[in-house]
């Protein structure tokens, strides 16, 4: 058999970049979770088959250019505001795939208000958190979910709960409010933990259009930058301190 042989013979697909994934080149630091979890969004949506019905939200943060990488409709928020926003996009479209796209610092601080009464209230959206403990967009300040010792740039000699209080664990709050359907806490630095997140990712986009209420996928994640480690270094850390306490596995699911 020569090579044009070969060729002509049907080849199993193993691995693909997804359509909705477009060519440009990712500002995201070496080692950033959002460049996988972007992915995974754009596998989802595809398989779905939604790409014309989805729209994303995404606030100020490192998440901002989302737009730039995912070819479906966007619309920017004010930071932190993105479950208001989606919250209105869905009332008046019931039959789109809304989601947000979320930094802890947009999340868990400036949208502490708007992310809990949109999931008190049961909306039905999808809502990503992405959760490095820190603020990772405007250089690297102690964020909501910063752990208790650790060190940023405005807690140089570690988080104080005396002085700065105690890491907010915002998604096992969420879990707690009738609104929210499905809520669960997953990660994408191992490929099983890419599996999983993916299912819990597409599980939170069809309860979305089942009108089931809202779903909440926190993906704990690393900022190699904001840590000043490598990205290797970056991932032992956070199996080693972030999983201590936020550990993955699902908090609500009553969807079965």
């Amino acid at each position: 058999m020569d090579n044009t042989d070969y060729i002509k013979q049907p080849q199993n697909i193993v691995y693909s970049k997804p359509r909705l994934l477009n060519d440009n080149n990712m500002h995201y630091c070496p080692g950033c979770s959002h460049g996988v979890v972007h992915r995974l969004v754009a596998e989802i949506i595809e398989e779905m088959g939604a790409e014309h019905i989805a729209i994303g939200i995404a606030p100020v943060g490192c998440a901002v250019f989302a737009y730039n990488y995912i070819d479906i409709d966007w619309i920017e928020a004010a930071h932190g505001r993105a479950p208001a926003v989606a919250t209105a996009v869905k009332r008046l479209n019931p039959g789109r795939l809304v989601f947000t796209y979320q930094g802890d610092g947009d999340l868990a601080a400036i949208g502490t208000a708007e992310t809990i009464h949109a999931a008190n209230r049961g909306e039905n959206i999808a809502i990503i958190f992405i959760n490095n403990g820190i603020y990772g967009m405007t250089g690297g300040q102690m964020a909501p979910t910063t752990l208790e010792g650790m060190a940023t740039s405005t807690t140089p000699y570690g988080r104080r709960v005396d002085l700065n209080g105690y890491p907010l664990k915002i998604t096992e709050l969420l879990a707690q409010l009738p609104g929210t359907c499905y809520v669960t806490r997953q990660s994408v630095h191992t490929p099983a933990s890419v599996r999983k997140a993916k299912a819990a990712i597409k599980k939170a986009f069809e309860n979305s259009m089942a009108g089931k209420g809202t779903s909440v996928v926190e993906i704990v994640s690393t900022c190699s930058s904001g840590w000043k480690m490598t990205p290797a270094k970056s991932n032992q850390w956070m199996v080693e301190n972030m999983f201590e306490a936020y550990p993955p596995g699902d908090l609500k699911n009553e969807t079965k």
